[in-house]
Protein backbone atom coordinates (compact mmCIF):
# COMPACT_ATOMS: atom_id res chain seq x y z
CA UNK A 1 0.00 0.00 0.00
CA UNK A 2 1.41 3.39 -0.95
CA UNK A 3 1.79 6.26 1.49
CA UNK A 4 -0.97 8.15 -0.30
CA UNK A 5 -3.36 5.17 0.04
CA UNK A 6 -2.46 4.78 3.73
CA UNK A 7 -3.25 8.45 4.40
CA UNK A 8 -6.59 8.20 2.58
CA UNK A 9 -7.43 4.94 4.38
CA UNK A 10 -6.46 6.43 7.75
CA UNK A 11 -8.52 9.55 7.02
CA UNK A 12 -11.62 7.51 6.15
CA UNK A 13 -11.08 5.26 9.17
CA UNK A 14 -10.78 8.25 11.48
CA UNK A 15 -13.85 9.87 9.95
CA UNK A 16 -15.80 6.65 10.28
CA UNK A 17 -14.68 6.17 13.88
CA UNK A 18 -15.58 9.77 14.71
CA UNK A 19 -18.96 9.24 13.10
CA UNK A 20 -19.52 6.10 15.13
CA UNK A 21 -18.36 7.74 18.33
CA UNK A 22 -20.48 10.79 17.59
CA UNK A 23 -23.52 8.60 17.03
CA UNK A 24 -22.81 6.61 20.17
CA UNK A 25 -22.29 9.76 22.23
CA UNK A 26 -25.62 11.25 21.16
CA UNK A 27 -28.59 10.46 23.39
CA UNK A 28 -31.44 8.72 21.65
CA UNK A 29 -34.17 11.12 20.66
CA UNK A 30 -37.10 11.01 23.06
CA UNK A 31 -40.29 9.64 21.62
CA UNK A 32 -42.58 12.51 20.64
CA UNK A 33 -45.17 13.21 23.30
CA UNK A 34 -48.62 12.35 22.05
CA UNK A 35 -51.38 14.89 22.52
CA UNK A 36 -54.71 13.83 23.94
CA UNK A 37 -57.53 13.75 21.39
CA UNK A 38 -59.42 15.72 20.35
CA UNK A 39 -57.47 18.94 20.05
CA UNK A 40 -59.73 21.90 20.96
CA UNK A 41 -59.74 25.61 21.73
CA UNK A 42 -62.86 25.68 23.92
CA UNK A 43 -64.35 23.51 26.65
CA UNK A 44 -68.06 23.46 27.50
CA UNK A 45 -69.73 21.74 30.45
CA UNK A 46 -73.48 21.09 30.34
CA UNK A 47 -75.14 20.81 33.75
CA UNK A 48 -77.44 17.77 33.59
CA UNK A 49 -77.33 17.23 37.36
CA UNK A 50 -79.82 18.29 39.98
CA UNK A 51 -77.44 20.85 41.50
CA UNK A 52 -75.57 24.09 40.86
CA UNK A 53 -72.01 23.88 39.49
CA UNK A 54 -69.07 25.90 38.27
CA UNK A 55 -65.86 24.62 36.73
CA UNK A 56 -62.21 25.35 36.10
CA UNK A 57 -59.85 23.97 33.49
CA UNK A 58 -56.94 21.92 34.84
CA UNK A 59 -53.83 20.44 33.24
CA UNK A 60 -51.93 17.20 33.88
CA UNK A 61 -49.50 19.14 36.09
CA UNK A 62 -52.26 20.80 38.13
CA UNK A 63 -52.35 24.30 36.62
CA UNK A 64 -55.84 25.84 36.92
CA UNK A 65 -57.85 28.48 35.09
CA UNK A 66 -60.24 30.84 36.84
CA UNK A 67 -63.63 29.34 37.71
CA UNK A 68 -66.78 30.03 35.73
CA UNK A 69 -69.78 31.55 37.46
CA UNK A 70 -72.25 29.21 39.20
CA UNK A 71 -75.02 27.81 36.99
CA UNK A 72 -78.02 25.50 37.48
CA UNK A 73 -79.34 22.38 35.76
CA UNK A 74 -80.04 22.60 32.00
CA UNK A 75 -77.51 25.39 31.47
CA UNK A 76 -73.94 25.32 30.18
CA UNK A 77 -70.83 27.45 30.24
CA UNK A 78 -67.95 27.68 27.78
CA UNK A 79 -64.31 28.52 28.45
CA UNK A 80 -62.17 29.71 25.54
CA UNK A 81 -58.70 28.45 26.43
CA UNK A 82 -57.09 31.44 24.68
CA UNK A 83 -58.47 33.57 27.54
CA UNK A 84 -56.62 31.49 30.16
CA UNK A 85 -52.94 31.44 31.16
CA UNK A 86 -52.71 27.79 30.06
CA UNK A 87 -50.16 26.85 27.40
CA UNK A 88 -51.21 25.72 23.94
CA UNK A 89 -50.39 22.03 23.52
CA UNK A 90 -51.25 21.21 27.15
CA UNK A 91 -53.62 18.36 27.94
CA UNK A 92 -56.63 19.80 29.78
CA UNK A 93 -59.96 18.77 31.28
CA UNK A 94 -62.63 20.37 33.46
CA UNK A 95 -62.64 20.24 37.24
CA UNK A 96 -66.31 20.62 38.21
CA UNK A 97 -67.35 21.94 41.64
CA UNK A 98 -70.88 21.09 42.84
CA UNK A 99 -72.30 23.56 45.37
CA UNK A 100 -72.44 21.72 48.73
CA UNK A 101 -71.04 18.65 46.97
CA UNK A 102 -67.99 17.00 45.48
CA UNK A 103 -65.35 18.20 43.03
CA UNK A 104 -65.09 15.87 40.02
CA UNK A 105 -62.58 15.79 37.16
CA UNK A 106 -63.63 15.23 33.56
CA UNK A 107 -63.19 11.59 32.53
CA UNK A 108 -60.84 12.37 29.62
CA UNK A 109 -58.17 14.88 28.75
CA UNK A 110 -58.26 16.84 25.50
CA UNK A 111 -55.43 18.92 24.04
CA UNK A 112 -55.42 22.70 23.80
CA UNK A 113 -55.01 23.86 20.18
CA UNK A 114 -56.04 27.25 18.81
CA UNK A 115 -58.39 25.86 16.17
CA UNK A 116 -61.90 27.05 17.10
CA UNK A 117 -63.09 23.53 18.05
CA UNK A 118 -65.05 22.76 21.25
CA UNK A 119 -65.02 19.73 23.55
CA UNK A 120 -68.31 19.30 25.39
CA UNK A 121 -68.60 17.49 28.71
CA UNK A 122 -71.78 16.72 30.64
CA UNK A 123 -72.10 16.72 34.43
CA UNK A 124 -74.77 14.21 35.51
CA UNK A 125 -75.88 12.75 38.84
CA UNK A 126 -76.29 14.19 42.33
CA UNK A 127 -74.09 16.53 44.35
CA UNK A 128 -72.25 13.69 46.08
CA UNK A 129 -72.33 11.17 43.22
CA UNK A 130 -71.89 12.56 39.73
CA UNK A 131 -69.75 12.11 36.63
CA UNK A 132 -68.23 14.53 34.15
CA UNK A 133 -68.14 12.83 30.75
CA UNK A 134 -66.64 13.96 27.43
CA UNK A 135 -69.29 13.96 24.68
CA UNK A 136 -67.44 15.37 21.67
Amino acid sequence: MTVKNRVITATFAAAGLAGLLGAAAQPAAAAPELLAAPCVQKIAVVNNGGFVINFQITTRDGALSAATDDYPINEWRLVDLTSTPLTEGADVRPLVHATAGDDVLGNSFVSYCTNGQTATYTASGTTLNYTVTLLT
